[in-house]
């Protein structure tokens, strides 16, 4: 095969990939042509990850991959691939392992590896500016002396080739013979949150600071246990972060994380995999809290981010887009991070009415000295409304954010994944549920069912399988492990919400792929499947990150279908992944905190409520359930409901009959609420 010149990312469905098409670097997209022509030619890859709302990797860009004479070394010199850690979230976790492992040092992005032509990484990197500064060597004169080495050190690099291969073998677990993590292990992992909690403005550790999901989720559990500790560690997180600049005061959702400790000044990327996490725990935390100044800004919260989600995220199908870039274009035409979010305090005066102007400047911190850069003011709830002033807050909200909209918006990340598409469906039915909101129940069923129309598709074989990503008309990529956990745990949320046959059939389906597919002889997940391409190191990776462990959600996910069901198969694969990560969970409850959760379950089984009678005559048993039941799932039938399993299967004695069902024995028929609260 003859090299091929030009670059090869026109065509790709990321949109980070397109961003560079035009640059005079010879990227190729990772595939065989790219790693072929390393082989035959002898090069060296550089790898480069990223994705399209990272802030340095626009630099790095503009920097670097956009000038000629840089790009002509790398043309020089290497195979030039450039992956979007999003769709490749594979190669992402296995080059940010070697190169936490190589370098002592924790990844992110952009992430800049050099791999052999058999992907062996010998050299890592993140951000590397053009030339020196900030302690690292400039990007210039790196390549040159990285591409020798490889020419001139083959000895070296077979020694820590083998080397890398057998660090990162051990990052696979030892299974254990049998589950000896107990409730002792679940206080443990309460008490490796307690001891990193930032007690004076909520969350863990000091800055940046991050939302964490599954550690809030844990929080909420063991509250839920009464631990008052862990509700008032959660709640107070919850509520810094509402009150936070993290938060889009102005028009709802969540940027990624913050850059100081106090939540105030963000990282200014939206991305749809935390807002819809943070829907959940908002929505949980309402049904938590007991103070009703707190249960209206989480109720508050939780509908302007899902406005926010509807304006400016939502596709014509009902599937929606991966995220918001922290970066756009100012008032003289540069491009900054966080141009579009911050104000100038006379700006916000000309728009808005002068009691306007006094309500908003006090709650928003427009009155005080800059706080982005010295120079501008990003909107944080410096005070909270008092109860005469919250109209005149609102209508300054909605004045400014009409003015916001006509400024040159963030760029938008359009592809759909399926993986964080669960999440946010996931987020949707759960509010719905929680705040009686069947239009939000909908939104969630609308994005279901785009994921079973456009990316639940037959393959060569005449089977049907999930695909990662979509845009436009292109359906590729086989999915992961995360696709399929994320998509069951989302499908039992939206049979509790509305039940629909059609999604418990999806839930069977993608039940069995999980099997199928992803689990491992030793019990627990891989995170690529068992027909995926070869990379140097297949992950089964216990610990949670921005999103969960997609073991952890697939261990609480085919638990709970199994209990509904009555399906031992999956209860089995429950034990079997519970005994694979053992140690991990005894050793550090914490870290894998969704993981841990699952054990909750295991060794307290879920209890399974059903409800059964006509749709109109169960509004009121609806109403009485809103508390906060984390290891109960809720199944609302109607009466003349078909294709049941037959597991859901009742005869109606009365206008609502409720079974409560725990292991393997279930309740005679309740006919009244106060007897069901009384069992719950």
């Amino acid at each position: 095969m003859s090299k091929l010149p030009g670059n090869k990312l026109a065509k790709e469905t990321s949109p980070y990939l397109q961003q560079h098409a035009q640059n005079p670097v010879e990227w190729y997209p990772w595939g065989e042509q790219a790693l072929t022509l390393a082989r035959e030619q002898n090069k060296p890859i550089l790898l480069s990850i990223g994705y399209s709302a990272c802030h340095w990797c626009h630099v790095m860009a503009h920097e670097s991959f956009e000038d000629a004479s840089i790009a002509a070394v790398m043309n020089q010199h290497f195979i030039n691939i450039k992956v979007d850690r999003e769709e490749r979230p594979d190669i992402d976790q296995i080059y940010q392992t070697a190169h936490s492992m190589m370098s002592q040092r924790s990844g992110g992005w952009p992430l800049t590896v050099f791999l052999t032509p058999q992907q062996t990484p010998y050299f890592t990197g993140t951000y590397f500016p053009k030339t020196a500064r900030y302690q690292l060597p400039g990007f210039a004169e790196l390549l040159p002396r990285v591409a020798a080495y490889f020419h001139e050190r083959k000895e070296e690099l077979a020694t820590q080739s083998v080397q890398l291969a057998e660090a990162l073998a051990r990052t696979i677990p030892v299974a254990n013979h049998l589950v000896s993590a107990n409730e002792n292990t679940i206080q443990l992992g309460f008490d490796q949150l307690k001891a990193n909690f930032d007690y004076s403005h909520g969350g863990f550790g000091t800055a940046p600071k991050f939302p964490n999901p599954a550690d809030i989720t844990l929080l909420l559990h063991q509250a839920h246990a009464g631990n008052k500790l862990a509700e008032e560690m959660a709640l107070q997180t919850l509520s810094a972060m509402a009150a936070g600049g993290i938060y889009d005061q102005i028009g709802g959702g969540f940027c990624r994380y913050s850059v100081d400790e106090r939540w105030n000044i963000p990282h200014f990327e939206k991305m749809l995999y935390d807002n819809g996490q943070l829907l959940s725990l908002y929505s949980d935390g309402y049904q938590l809290s007991t103070n009703k100044e707190e249960k209206a800004v989480y109720a508050q919260v939780v509908a302007e981010t899902i406005a926010w989600m509807q304006r400016e995220m939502l596709s014509a199908q009902g599937a929606i887009y991966s995220s918001l870039d922290a970066d756009s274009l100012d008032a003289h035409g540069h491009s900054e991070e966080g141009a579009f979010y911050v104000w100038q305090p006379a700006e916000v005066k000309a728009l808005l009415s002068p009691e306007e102007f006094v309500v908003a400047s006090c709650c928003f911190g427009f009155d005080r000295a800059p706080n982005f850069e010295n120079q501008a003011w990003h909107a944080y709830m410096a005070v909270m409304p008092e109860v005469q002033d919250q109209l005149l807050l609102q209508s300054a909200k909605a004045k400014l954010l009409e003015a916001r909209g006509l400024r040159t918006r963030p760029g938008l990340d359009d592809k759909i994944l399926t993986s964080w598409n669960a999440l946010a469906a996931k987020g949707l039915a759960r509010a719905g549920m929680v705040f009686e909101r069947l239009d939000w129940v909908i939104l969630a069923q609308k994005t279901v069912d785009f994921i079973r129309e456009y990316l639940w598709v037959k393959n060569a074989a005449g089977n049907f399988q999930l695909m990662a990503t979509a845009k436009g008309e292109k359906v590729h990529l086989n999915a992961y492990l995360d696709d399929h956990a994320f998509l069951l745990d989302t499908l039992i949320t939206l049979l509790q919400a509305s039940y629909r046959s059609v999604d418990m059939q999806f839930a069977e389906e993608i039940a069995e792929a999980l099997l199928e597919n992803f689990e491992a002889e030793s019990g627990g997940f891989y995170f690529t499947s068992h027909q995926h391409e070869q990379l140097i190191h297949r992950s089964k990776q216990p610990y949670d990150n921005a999103t969960p462990s997609g073991n952890g959600i697939a261990t609480v996910a085919l638990q709970r279908l199994g209990h509904i069901l009555g399906e031992a198969r999956y209860l089995q694969s429950t034990e079997r992944a519970l005994q694979a990560f053992d140690n991990v969970i005894k050793k550090n409850p914490a870290g894998c905190a969704s993981l841990t959760y699952a054990l909750q379950e295991y060794l307290n089984p879920p209890t399974l409520v059903i409800l059964c009678g006509e749709p109109a005559k169960l509004t009121s048993w609806r109403q009485a359930l809103q508390n906060y039941y984390p290891h109960h799932i809720f199944i609302y039938l109607d009466g003349s409901a078909d294709k049941l399993p037959g597991t859901l299967r009742r005869n109606l004695l009365s206008e609502v009959n409720v079974w409560i069902c725990k292991g393997v024995v279930c309740s005679q028929a309740i006919i009244d609420i106060p007897s069901l609260l009384t069992q719950l």
